[in-house]
């Protein structure tokens, strides 16, 4: 990721190091619903002494500002340097999404999937129509994605809503294009299923319906559980709303056609269902709600303010990495029959990991066959060279300046 800073002084790549020292309060901060670059207060049930010096020296608010304001802000920057080829929406952030995207690919995934919309919340008025209101949300206002889960709660991938650019850059057929949204983006998210012939897709009646149903089966393999409305099951002759309350609640009606199941039942309300997949409520029942899932570190997300309108997008990332790296590690220990972490203390594992096991990684004494001024001690010579910093530093049996030197 190229990360520029520009703030009272000339554009620079930044060093790893700064960028960890730059996300590792997130996880922590998060946890304690603290805010990120402003208030630090430690607890001292589960910070250590050195976690504490370390927050207080490298996440002061200037610098938390400094770096968290120009993430990826130039508009000409774009990945890996090619030109901007797509429509100017979403291009702050979308090189982050596209390198998130291709990591959870990579997860192996189960064989039921949940397909959903998800909302970042944002409250702005910076983002212009690139933010979305869905009432029915925790958070109503916001950034839309279209995301796509497994039945453990792992997201494999998403999708940026962004009107009527959504799939500039999505391959889809001339079939496909004249479907409607919610079908073109079931569609969208199945075709990255690894193993679609024993995949069976969740998703409610926002996307569903009989010709989408019928199309990722002929198409793609993939078999589908669904709620659906009334106008959307392709002419399924079932009883009406009102002839099955009269006949009291868990009555239901069923009819099929073509392979496609359609089923009427009573519960507190009717509820309309199609299906072409074995095991129709019971399996529905235990897997349409693996999108949510991850919502757990919504509980302690990474607190992103900033004027900058794509900065919540940015903490989104950080909070879907680590949620998914938490799933990843519950469905491992699971197999080893070991107790996993709780998802407070993955993250603060996590940011522990950040700040303390890798800082001095590369820092390792070399020999050359050149002696060199050692930048420490004003007359040694050495012909040890750090491998890392690329300064000449004693290391005898009398002075010890490799070792002083990285410790100051």
């Amino acid at each position: 990721v190229v990360w520029i800073v520009c703030v009272e002084r000339p554009y620079e790549l930044l060093l790893i190091k700064e960028v960890r020292h730059f996300t590792n309060p997130g996880g922590i901060t998060g946890v304690f619903n603290c805010r990120w670059s402003c208030d630090h207060t430690p607890h001292s049930t589960l910070f250590t002494d050195e976690m504490i010096q370390h927050i207080s020296n490298h996440t002061n608010l200037y610098s938390a500002q400094e770096l968290g304001d120009p993430i990826n802000c130039s508009p000409e920057l774009t990945l890996h340097g090619a030109p901007m080829q797509e429509p100017r929406r979403f291009y702050k952030i979308r090189p982050l999404f596209e390198m998130l995207r291709k990591q959870c690919l990579q997860i192996p995934s189960t064989h039921k999937h949940s397909e959903d919309e998800v909302m970042v919340a944002y409250k702005g008025t910076r983002a212009g129509t690139l933010r979305q209101y869905i009432a029915n949300k925790p958070d109503k206002w916001g950034f839309k994605l279209f995301c796509r889960a497994s039945s453990s709660g792992i997201i494999h991938d998403l999708l940026l809503y962004q009107g009527a650019s959504t799939f500039f850059n999505v391959p889809l057929t001339e079939e496909e294009q004249m479907l409607p949204l919610g079908a073109k983006v079931v569609t969208t998210l199945s075709k990255t299923i690894t193993e679609p012939q024993l995949s069976v897709v969740f998703c409610d009646d926002y996307f569903t319906s009989f010709d989408l149903i019928q199309n990722l089966h002929t198409n793609l393999g993939v078999k589908c559980i669904d709620t659906v409305r009334p106008n959307r099951m392709g002419g399924a002759t079932l009883i009406t709303d009102k002839e099955l309350v009269k006949k009291g609640c868990g009555a239901f009606n069923f009819s099929s056609a073509e392979g496609v199941l359609a089923v009427k039942w009573f519960d507190n309300k009717c509820v309309n269902l199609l299906s072409n997949a074995r095991g129709i409520m019971s399996t529905k029942n235990v897997s349409n709600d693996g999108v949510k899932r991850p919502a757990q570190r919504s509980m302690s997300h990474t607190p992103a303010k900033s004027r900058r309108w794509y900065f919540p997008l940015f903490g989104y990332i950080l909070d879907l990495c680590i949620a998914n790296a938490w799933l990843v590690h519950k469905r491992d220990c699971a197999l080893l029959n070991e107790k996993p972490l709780s998802l407070k203390r993955f993250c603060l594992a996590v940011a522990h990991n950040l700040h303390i096991h890798n800082e001095n990684l590369g820092q390792l004494p070399l020999h050359s066959d050149n002696r060199g001024r050692c930048s420490l001690c004003p007359k040694g010579v050495s012909r040890w060279k750090c491998q890392k910093c690329k300064v000449f530093l004693c290391l005898n049996a009398h002075q010890q300046c490799f070792v002083a030197y990285h410790q100051k």
